[in-house]
């Protein structure tokens, strides 16, 4: 199901180098050259609907209060080791290779806000940051916001979520939680001068605002399907909070947040479709919220204010990369004072926005690729900046500051570390502020990067980035991995990874496939792949991987695959469809159960995934589902090579949808391949959550491709 932080490919943002490995091809181990996997006992469950009966055999092991399913969960990670265990050196080398090309020691770049440079720390051996700030100067005094190693010591998880600073600077009140799930967290105030909570806890918050009196907070909580439901607003030395907002419809989730120009609070409402906004003045937060423009249905909008006028980001079915409005700050009710600020372009969608006094600055997409604009408030020539690479992705920044007349942006490539720049608009110049830094050394001129287009099933083209070592040969011996995610309209962005470059130092072609189901190509190719036309998705996948066998990349028998969250249903479904073009997968917590998941309305996340999925309570999108969903679909023939991952804890994607679709496939499939479940027994969605552990995660995996491929070193 939905990520709130999307699984993106190795989410170790560290660096590389070049290193020189034997490509020695070894006999490769099958299952039976192992003891016997664990068996899963089979209860079966009988489901009826719309006339049509499914039968699960394992649909028990979603209880993890059941002492059996706890034990059957353990035999598995048992397994998993004793069949891994010839990897272990190779584990290693992996996770040694990824830490050098690491600056361990670290600093952000510093942002200046309200008086305050504010940055980030990691040191050697830390798995956590720290987030600190100094006074007017970087030369005042250092003052240590957060040490989230020291919150963090002896948990075997901790997620810190981030911190929003009070008016007058002296609180921050911050968002942590030691499970690792993605949707549940602890609120609670920290005064920065006596480095103590003050205040109130709160469970289960989502989204925090400060009113201007310094000591009355707002904020969202989550019902037991972990949807932010509600917004409370509460005074610091109050006994209790007030309910000032509830969302009714289960569609919907809430949040508050505060403006830029600290001059209004607004509250939010949203489904995948459809939002609304209220808001009040952040100078008087006993007000009653006022509603900015009453929702309609598949009428998106968010409000963003200027000290002169409200800028309004508009998106409905017939503007689906979104327009800019502007709006008076009253009588703003009435549309026909809405102003045309940027029209819509179906061939450009807007990414981003960020308001400065003089200057809206947008992040827009156009053919697939980045392209940023300062478009000035009163009119007149806009400025560009224009990248010239043929891939790449660059990420508005913006300014925290109001009257600012710079803003950042950071620029990145497959083979391009991560560079944050600031641009002046007035001058048009750019200054270089801080680049990856890869200790190691990394000379990108020794890979060679390529935008590809394959055509899918239905005639549409369809693009796809890949990144390989200067001299390959195209002759279809390379090992290759591709990626991708393709739901939610979250685009698969090129970025440079540290840790990529253990597989194409080792020969490896990187392919990351920009399928629809995400917004690479603008909001239709989002639409082009939910709904009723998800196997687009799937389809467009099977070709990306397809063209690589053709283009003699590499061929059927060292490609592996990749994918995680809602790219784990891809794997889970392309390999349902066309197990012979993969040699490996690697699904990480995949949301591969779509049928039992979405008609429980009980579990987390389900009612507002509707807008993406479809309600399976109606039979057309029932069967539409049925006829894809990995779990149902799971048939006796040949599977490759896999390793699927899960998470204890996942709030997102909950355990027992790995762990069922493993013992499934166990139990069905008719090869001899290597079939792996890997569980997380301390957290959730996202993995591991310090660094150090998060490398030994890729580390494991990896290992497992190159284990699959035949390569030892």
């Amino acid at each position: 199901m939905k990520s709130l932080n999307y699984i993106i490919l190795l989410a170790v943002a560290v660096v590389i180098t070049a290193c020189t490995t034997s490509k020695k091809e070894t006999v490769m181990l099958k299952q039976s050259d192992f003891p016997a996997p664990p068996v899963a006992e089979v209860l079966p469950d009988t489901f009826t609907n719309f006339g049509q009966t499914r039968i699960d055999n394992y649909y028990w092991l979603k209880d993890k209060n059941n002492p059996k399913v706890i034990d059957y969960l353990k035999a598995e990670n048992a397994y998993t080791d004793t069949v891994m265990a010839s990897t272990k050196a190779l584990q290693q080398t992996i996770y040694d290779e990824i830490l050098g090309r690491m600056k361990e020691d670290d600093e952000s770049y510093p942002s200046f806000s309200d008086g305050y440079y504010y940055y980030s720390r990691t040191e050697k051996g830390k798995q956590y940051r720290t987030y600190l700030r100094r006074k007017g100067s970087m030369d005042a005094a250092e003052e240590v916001i957060f040490d989230i190693n020291k919150m963090a010591e002896g948990k075997s998880a901790f997620i810190f979520r981030g911190y929003s600073i009070s008016p007058d600077n002296s609180k921050a009140a911050y968002f942590y939680n030691e499970t690792g799930s993605y949707a549940e967290f602890i609120l609670k105030i920290k005064d920065l001068a006596s480095g103590e909570d003050v205040g109130f806890s709160m469970n289960g918050a989502t989204s925090v605002a400060w009113a201007n009196d310094n000591k009355t907070l707002f904020y969202g909580i989550i019902d037991n399907t972990l949807r932010s439901y509600r917004i409370m607003r509460q005074m610091l030395d109050a006994p209790k909070a007030d309910l000032v907002y509830e969302e009714a419809d289960a569609r919907f989730s809430t949040y508050v947040s505060g403006s830029k120009t600290k001059e209004y609070i607004f509250i939010g409402s949203a489904s995948s479709t459809t939002s609304d906004e209220r808001y009040i003045s952040a100078d008087k937060p006993l007000d009653q919220f006022k509603m900015f423009m009453p929702r309609v249905q598949d009428v998106e909008y968010s409000v963003y204010p200027h000290k002169k006028k409200f800028f309004v980001r508009y998106k409905d079915k017939q503007n689906l990369n979104g327009k800019i409005y502007e709006t008076p700050l009253t009588g703003h009710e009435d549309r026909n004072t809405w102003k045309e600020f940027l029209a819509h372009d179906e061939n450009v969608r807007i990414e981003g926005i960020d308001i400065l006094k003089d200057y809206v600055t947008l992040e827009l997409r156009k053919n697939g690729l980045s392209e940023i604009i300062a478009k000035p408030v009163s009119g007149g020539e806009e400025k560009t900046i224009v990248f010239p690479e043929p891939v790449y992705s660059a990420t508005l920044s913006g300014n925290p500051e109001y009257d600012a007349t710079t803003f950042r942006y950071s620029y990145t490539s497959l083979n391009r570390p991560t560079t944050l720049y600031e641009y002046d608009i007035a001058t048009g110049e750019t200054a270089k502020l801080k680049e990856q830094e890869i200790p190691s050394g990394f000379n990108p001129d020794n890979y060679v990067v390529e935008r590809l287009w394959t055509t899918a099933p239905d005639g549409v083209k369809v693009p796809m980035a890949i990144v390989y070592k200067k001299g390959l040969k195209k002759d279809g011996t390379n090992p290759a991995l591709i990626y991708s995610y393709g739901s939610y309209g979250s685009s698969s962005d090129v970025y440079f990874s540290a840790s990529i470059y253990s597989l194409i130092d080792r020969g490896f072609v990187y392919a990351l496939a920009q399928i629809r189901g995400g917004s690479d190509l603008g909001e239709q190719w989002y639409e082009d792949g939910k709904l009723l036309k998800k196997k687009n998705t799937f389809t467009d996948f099977i070709a990306c991987s397809e063209l690589l066998i053709n283009e003699k990349y590499t061929s059927a028998n060292k490609l592996a695959a990749m994918g995680g969250s809602a790219g784990g249903l891809l794997m889970g479904a392309v390999v349902n469809e066309r197990p012979d073009l993969y040699q490996t997968i690697v699904a990480q917590v995949p949301f591969i159960d779509v049928i039992n998941t979405m008609l429980d309305d009980t579990l987390p996340l389900t009612t507002g995934e509707y807008e993406e999925w479809g309600n399976p309570n109606e039979e057309e999108y029932y069967n539409y589902m049925l006829s894809y969903s990995p779990y149902d679909n799971i048939k006796a023939q040949n599977y490759p090579n896999m390793l699927v991952t899960g998470g204890i804890n996942d709030s997102q994607v909950l355990f027992h949808e790995p762990t069922k679709y493993v013992a499934k496939l166990r139990a069905l499939k008719t090869d001899d391949n290597i079939m792996l479940l890997h569980m997380n027994m301390d957290s959730g969605h996202g993995g591991a959550t310090g660094r150090y552990d998060g490398i030994k995660d890729t580390a494991f995996e990896f290992a497992f491709i190159l284990n699959r491929v035949g390569i030892e070193k």
